[in-house]
């Protein structure tokens, strides 16, 4: 059984709802600080369709400061036990984390997924996921969250994230991890200029053709402000259309915060594909 079944009738691309628990996320930070909110907004993102939520409580905005580890556990420890415990949410929790020690309570919290934006890079971080047999999602960044949109630079950036991907896919494989639980993440934004970014998403197929599932988060980017223009309350329409794009191109996850709208967008194109209406 596939251990990424969306678990409803919805396209092969399942839909990652994002629950920050910030005061500085650059798109909705603070609007889910408080605990309840943050359990409403979960609820609210499983009513819309998501078939993941994935919680943060660490910012990785360009210049982003570091979050303390006890101010970190504090925020999203709770939230996932309760998400994980909420019957109307019942949908798999993945925790957004680069620290093995929030990696470890968020599993015994009910965690099934760690998505860590350094690839399980910090020490330990691979021992912990290796030792809980837990799915992981490695995603490629040049640099830090503080520094990485001063002066990126790549000699070809689909076969340098390519590579990194496969190093510590490599990495994680000799540790222990299976290989049925990877999933890789080229990082958009992370490191990388709005011409990056657009190499990235026209040749996604790269890193579909690794045979490991692919996660696109394109969500409200600063390159739809680069394509379109557009500030980042008027990214609705850069952020699904990407997202769709990233489905047909063959990710397996599409990580969003516009989740009833991208929803919709993948289910017309499902319609599409398969010349049938389906009910929902």
């Amino acid at each position: 059984m596939d251990r990424f079944a969306a678990g409803r009738a919805m396209p092969a691309c399942r839909v990652m709802g994002i629950v920050n628990v910030t005061p500085d996320s650059f798109s909705d930070g603070s609007r889910f600080l408080q605990h309840e909110d943050a359990l409403a907004h979960a609820r609210r993102l499983v009513a819309e369709g998501a078939d993941w939520l994935d919680v943060g409580g660490e910012s990785t905005r360009p210049g982003a400061a570091p979050v303390p580890l006890d101010e970190e556990l504090r925020r999203v420890i709770p939230l996932i036990r309760a998400i994980c415990e909420d019957p109307a949410i019942a949908v798999p929790v993945s925790v957004d984390t680069s620290k093995p020690e929030v990696m470890r309570a968020a599993i015994e919290a009910g965690a099934a997924m760690i998505n860590d934006i350094n690839a399980l890079r910090e020490p330990g971080a691979v021992e912990v996921c290796a030792e809980a047999g837990i799915p992981v999602c490695l995603m490629h960044m040049q640099g830090q969250p503080r520094t990485m949109q001063q002066s990126p630079g790549y000699g070809d950036v689909v076969t340098e994230v390519s590579a990194f991907l496969r190093e510590r896919v490599g990495v994680c494989e000799a540790a222990g991890i299976a290989r049925h639980d990877i999933v890789i993440d080229p990082g958009f934004g992370f490191g990388k200029t709005p011409e990056h970014n657009l190499a990235l998403l026209k040749h996604l197929g790269v890193l579909v053709d690794t045979g490991y599932p692919v996660l696109a988060g394109l969500s409200r980017k600063s390159l739809f402000q680069a394509v379109l223009g557009a500030p980042l309350e008027e990214r609705l329409t850069g952020s699904v259309t990407a997202a769709l794009v990233a489905a047909q191109k063959g990710a397996a996850f599409v990580r969003v915060h516009d989740v009833k709208e991208t929803c919709d967008a993948l289910r017309v194109w499902q319609a599409i594909e398969s010349e049938a209406i389906a009910a929902f």
